[in-house]
């Protein structure tokens, strides 16, 4: 009797669940396109001196045209950032040796400054020009070009967009294929997925002359939107 007080209820809530009751998830992905609109480069001077003030004055005077030259091709002063100001010794290393036949510790030669700023272009139509205007003036360390969007919160939308239509329109054909519909919303989790034109190193030589604008293709960027959307799967009503 006690078997039968204890398999009699579990009987009746089994006939009570729906067929199909349970969760689907399916992941969906839209992915969106469009050309930049603005660009970041890291641009400087490195100088030599026989000693560390000869190549600092050296380096001053000609971060100060670089400078001067980046605001006359209209680029605001918010959008100039130093990155990077070092001052290192130049070692001269010899395979000489002393009475006691250890190596020789080196020498210092002369000193090396080396001074860059981050710079933010807004217009990519001047992004060539302002290339070649930089090391014109003796800009000698371009590090690299990046391009973006500005304001990328719109095309992330429509990425988010497809990305659910995609989800549901997969899970409405397995629950279709399942004999079942999709019920209640569960959950919703998203990753963003970021692809562009990657970032290219440029080599600037201080003896470099002006010449025609610096060649630049901007290419287009992805935004894409992976998401994981749960829903509750139900019965197909007969």
């Amino acid at each position: 009797m006690r078997a039968l007080s204890v398999l009699a209820p579990l009987a009746l809530l089994a006939t009570t669940l729906p067929a199909f009751a349970g969760d689907i998830t399916i992941e969906g992905r839209g992915e969106v396109r469009a050309a930049p609109d603005m660009a970041t480069i890291s641009s400087g001077v490195t100088t030599q001196g026989a000693t560390a003030r000869e190549a600092l004055d050296a380096n001053t005077e000609a971060m100060s045209e670089l400078i001067a030259a980046l605001k006359d091709a209209g680029i605001e002063s918010r959008d100039i950032q130093t990155s990077g100001f070092s001052v290192n010794p130049n070692y001269v290393y010899s395979d000489a040796r002393d009475e006691l036949g250890y190596t020789l510790p080196p020498r210092i030669n002369g000193y090396q400054v080396a001074n860059s700023v981050t710079v933010v272009v807004r217009d990519l139509e001047e992004l060539g020009a302002i290339l070649d205007k930089s090391v014109t003036v003796g800009a000698n360390t371009v590090n690299g070009v990046t391009f973006s969007v500005a304001d990328p919160s719109q095309l992330l939308d429509e990425a988010r967009r497809a990305a659910f239509a995609d989800a549901r329109t997969r899970a409405e054909l397995y629950a279709d294929v399942a004999g079942a519909q999709l019920g209640a919303l569960e959950s919703i989790t998203e990753r963003q997925d970021f692809n562009g034109p990657q970032p290219y190193p440029m080599y600037a030589r201080a003896e470099a002359q002006a010449a025609a604008d610096v060649p630049v293709e901007a290419g287009e960027m992805t935004f894409a939107i992976t998401v994981n959307v749960a829903w509750n799967l139900d019965e197909t009503a007969d």
